[in-house]
Parts: structure tokens; sequence; C-alpha cells
């Protein structure tokens, strides 16, 4: 699936957005589909996108995969915020790989009714970024991630993410931008893409990485 120097990475928020991805990791194109069973998704105190173990198997985050290069994962850590804004994990996540069509409710094992067994999907150790500090709910997404992540959405969808899981997951925290986002908000949108800066004033970027300035608040 991926070369021997490079890992499969899971991106479940504004790196659904593959021009973003170009932007950021151009080493490391788009490979398939991935489900991460188990987990919940939603909008944390910092503005982001992040997930939380809860161990119900109903639960689910799906996400693109990325063949992630070396030197592109070091560049990531840098636009996520390693390790103060998000830790890396490997876990295993279920995958279908590019080219070998969307999901229906026979791949993933959910019968059309819910209740149907899983037929054997692979599962594939992935790398994925979580924030473990800030793991409450219920928070607004930052302007510039509402546009990033429509973005993000609408390649999801390309690609084959349920579109129930947009409406009833995704939707919840991100609202559609049917009207389009401002200029000011595209600029500063594509400027984070290229360059993530937090805007909470908590991480100073340095040439070194990133420092905490204090303690986040949740």
């Amino acid at each position: 699936m991926e070369s021997p120097a490079s890992k499969a990475y899971f991106g479940y928020g504004s790196n659904l957005w593959q021009e973003q991805m170009v932007l950021r990791c151009p080493s490391s194109p788009y490979i398939g589909l991935g489900r991460l069973r188990g987990y919940r998704w939603f909008i944390n105190a910092r503005g982001y996108a992040n997930i939380a173990k809860t161990g119900t198997e109903t639960d689910e985050v799906w996400g693109l995969v990325y063949d992630l290069k070396p030197v592109d994962e070091a560049r990531l850590d840098v636009n996520e915020g390693v390790p103060y804004a998000y830790e890396k994990r490997m876990i295993p996540v279920e995958f279908w790989h590019a080219g070998s069509g969307p999901p229906t409710a026979t791949t993933t094992g959910d019968g059309g009714d819910g209740k149907s067994p899983a037929p054997s999907v692979d599962a594939v150790p992935m790398l994925v970024y979580i924030d473990f500090k800030r793991t409450s709910e219920n928070h607004t997404p930052k302007p510039e991630y509402v546009h990033r992540m429509n973005c993000g959405i609408r390649d999801a969808l390309k690609e084959g993410v349920p579109q129930d899981y947009v409406d009833k997951v995704l939707r919840y925290y991100i609202p559609a931008d049917e009207k389009g986002s401002s200029d000011q908000v595209k600029g500063f949108a594509l400027k984070q893409a290229l360059s993530f800066e937090d805007e909470s004033g908590n991480i100073e970027r340095m040439e070194s990485g990133w420092v905490e300035q204090k303690e986040w608040a949740n």
C-alpha cells in the first residue's frame, strides 16, 4: 500500500481537503478511504477537529488516507502543532484502496439495516493526530476552519465518504457555505493551509517548532 519509508496517514479534519494536503505534503499522494471505529469526531476548545476514543462500535470517524513520506511527516508535525496541539499515534484503521469503488452498505458491513455482520476489511496501522488535552465537545469552529472543512467535505464526498456521516457528524459542527466564504476568510484559510498559525495565542511558532505559552483552557 505505501512504500517502506512512508506511513499511511489518516486525515479526518481539514486534511480531507486534498488541495491543502498537496500544499502541505506534496510528496504524499491520496491512496484511499479509512474508517476508524470506536471513536467520535468533534470540534475541540481550540476550534479545530479532534477525535476521542469511545469504545462503542457504532461510533466511527471517516477520513482520507495518504501515503505520507518522512519529509512530509516532518512538515505535517509542524502544521499540526506536535506535541502541544496534537500528539501522534499509530492506530489500526479499516482501509478501502482508491479505485476499489466507494464503500457501500455491503462493503462497510452495515447491510442496510445496521445489524448485518461486517465482512472482512483490511485494518491497517495508520498515523493519526489526536489532541488528548482538549476532549470536551460542542465548541464553535474558527471561521477560516469552516471554509477549509467545507472544501474537505466536498473532496471527501467525491472520494466516497458516506453522505450520512457528513450529515450527522460533520454538519453538526460545520455549516454548509451555501453563500460562499468572504474573500478575507478565503485568504486567511489559504494562509493557514500553507503554514498553520494557532489563533488562540497559547502556542507560539518558533524556528525550532512550537512552544506552548500557557496551559490550555478546556
